[in-house]
C-alpha cells in the first residue's frame, strides 16, 4: 500500500522541442504511426538514457513508448570506434530504433513495450546512417 508513496519518481524529461512537431512513419506492418518526442532523462531502470516518445496508430489513442540506450550499447561502439557519440547522434539511435520497433512488431498494441538498444542494433544504425 504504501510502495506509492515511496517508489521513486522518474527524472523529469528534458531536450524536447519548445513546439512539439506530430511527425508520421509508415511502417512495414502497413500501419502509419503519428508521434512527438517528448524528451530524454536518465533510465530509472538501467543505466542509461531513456528516450520517450508519445505514439498513436490511429489518431485516436496515443501512449507513451521508451526506448532505453544503455550505456553498455553506446560504450561498446565508442570503444570500437575511439570516438565519444554526440547527443544528436544518440537520439539518431533512438528513433532509428524506435522506427525498427514500428517495422519488426505486427501489431499497434505490441509498440507500447519499451524498446530496448542491443549493441548489435547501435552498430547497424550508425552503419545506416552513415556514422560507422
Amino acid at each position: 500500500m504504501f510502495g506509492k508513496f515511496f517508489a521513486k519518481k522518474p527524472a523529469a524529461l528534458t531536450g524536447a522541442p519548445v513546439i512539439r512537431r506530430l511527425k508520421t512513419y509508415s511502417a512495414q506492418t502497413g500501419y502509419v504511426y503519428q508521434y512527438y518526442y517528448e524528451g530524454h532523462r536518465p533510465s530509472a531502470s538501467a543505466r542509461g538514457t531513456e528516450f520517450v516518445f508519445h505514439i498513436s496508430a490511429d489518431a485516436k489513442k496515443w501512449h507513451d513508448t521508451s526506448v532505453l540506450l544503455s550505456d553498455g550499447a553506446i560504450g561498446a561502439w565508442e570503444a570500437a570506434h575511439h570516438r565519444t557519440l554526440a547527443a544528436n547522434e544518440r537520439y539518431a539511435i533512438a528513433k532509428m530504433a524506435l522506427f525498427q520497433a514500428f517495422d519488426e512488431r505486427a501489431q499497434p498494441s505490441q509498440v507500447k513495450d519499451d524498446v530496448h538498444v542491443q549493441p548489435a542494433d547501435v552498430e547497424a544504425i550508425l552503419e545506416t546512417l552513415g556514422l560507422a
